[in-house]
């Protein structure tokens, strides 16, 4: 799916809705009374604990149980993150900030869009808190979105507590970014756990960057792809994959071009089709098919073949025998994937999203600053709760 940017707000009121057939969206007010409950037992949703050896809070075993008792133990799956398809939603997307460093043409208009107050968006031990919780139930797959989220200031410590909760089943750390500030930032975020990179670049050439982007940067982005697979080189297993929107009459001529970036590189390419947001001026004559990618890569490369993905993927992938890397193909326009779906988004105010194209949202922000008089929980508010819960089960 496209990554999300600043322009994340306007996406609430789509201008068009990409979902062919009608169907029965999960509601999201099921999730209020797990959050609730959440927000009357801080301690034991939000704090993580990095020593293997205490016992975990979902399932109370030792972290050394034998599998066999840890399977024999096992739950069924959350039913709050299962919905009325039996789809169960077990990948977070959680937007850390509506900030952006760049204008992509496809994604915001010129001028920016307006940002939220401060006040109203989550604050880190709100995104933790969440974040535990969703883990709790079944999550074990979180990417971090934006805006941009390496600019927020303190992503490395966030990443670090988002990263502790492998110990709770927890087994994938992502990362969408437009790679602009990564290279500065990487290494800590795989000390921290990160696994999965995508990386939007929707050209090879550093004028056109400017011209799509409204920035400068392209030096910048490419040493951050580079130190990505430097550090694979040296024992990291950080999954890349870059993003690409192609654009008739704009980018479409560098397809083959990045097609040769997996030739040599173990990288995954994804070709996204064009999609309508609020204020992107889209059209239908920008857009360039699927069928048509596909089509002129095998004029190139005729032995391009179809590999098997997971059930859940939004990607048809590829590959070209020979090629260390792989292609992908994002179908948003004219093959949707609505019906294999196993992804819940909170945006950076707290809204929880069953769908990036659908209106309904429930803020789980209002549900947990309940516990906090309707105020943000900082760090201090967030250890007056600690203690008044472990206070409450004392007694």
């Amino acid at each position: 799916m496209l990554p999300l940017t600043a322009a994340a707000r306007l996406t609430r009121a789509p201008t068009l809705h990409l979902v062919s057939m009608p169907r029965p969206l999960p509601k999201p007010q099921q999730y209020i009374a797990l959050v609730r409950h959440a927000a009357t037992a801080t301690a034991t949703t939000a704090t993580v604990s990095r020593d293997t050896s205490e016992p975990s809070p979902v399932s109370g075993l030792p972290e050394r149980t034998s599998r066999r008792q840890l399977i024999n133990d096992a739950k069924p799956f959350s039913h709050f993150l299962t919905d009325t398809f039996d789809r169960q939603h077990d990948y977070l997307r959680i937007s850390l900030t509506e900030r952006c460093n760049l204008r992509c043409v496809y994604c915001m208009p010129e001028e920016g869009v307006p940002l939220s107050p401060q006040k109203e968006l989550l604050t880190t031990p709100e995104i933790i808190m969440l974040s535990s919780l969703f883990v709790s139930q079944g999550v074990t797959k979180i990417r971090l979105t934006g805006g941009e989220p390496t600019v927020r200031a303190d992503i490395l410590p966030l990443m670090r507590q988002i990263g502790a909760l492998r110990s709770q089943g927890l087994r994938e750390l992502c990362l969408t970014t437009n790679g602009l500030a990564l290279h500065r930032k990487l290494e800590g975020m795989v000390e921290a756990g990160l696994t999965g990179i995508n990386l939007s670049l929707d050209t090879l050439d550093p004028w056109q960057f400017q011209i799509m982007t409204r920035r400068k940067g392209f030096d910048a982005v490419m040493k951050s792809i580079d130190k990505v697979l430097e550090l694979n080189k040296h024992g990291a297993s950080i999954k890349l994959k870059i993003n690409s929107v192609v654009m008739r009459g704009i980018n479409d001529k560098e397809i083959m071009r990045f097609v040769e970036m997996t030739r040599e590189k173990d990288i995954e390419v994804r070709f996204i089709e064009y999609m309508p947001f609020d204020g992107n001026k889209w059209n239908k004559g920008k857009m360039f098919s699927y069928a048509e990618m596909l089509d002129l890569i095998k004029e190139e490369y005729p032995r391009l073949e179809r590999v098997k993905g997971h059930k859940n993927d939004t990607s048809k992938t590829y590959k070209i025998p020979g090629f260390a890397g792989s292609l992908g193909f994002i179908t948003s326009m004219t093959h949707n994937f609505c019906g294999t779906c196993n992804r819940l988004r909170i945006t950076s105010d707290g809204n929880l999203k069953v769908c990036l194209f659908g209106n309904a949202e429930v803020s789980l922000r209002d549900i947990i600053r309940q516990s906090n008089n309707g105020q943000p929980i900082d760090e201090s508010a967030f250890e007056i709760l600690k203690q008044l819960e472990i206070d409450r089960n004392r007694v």
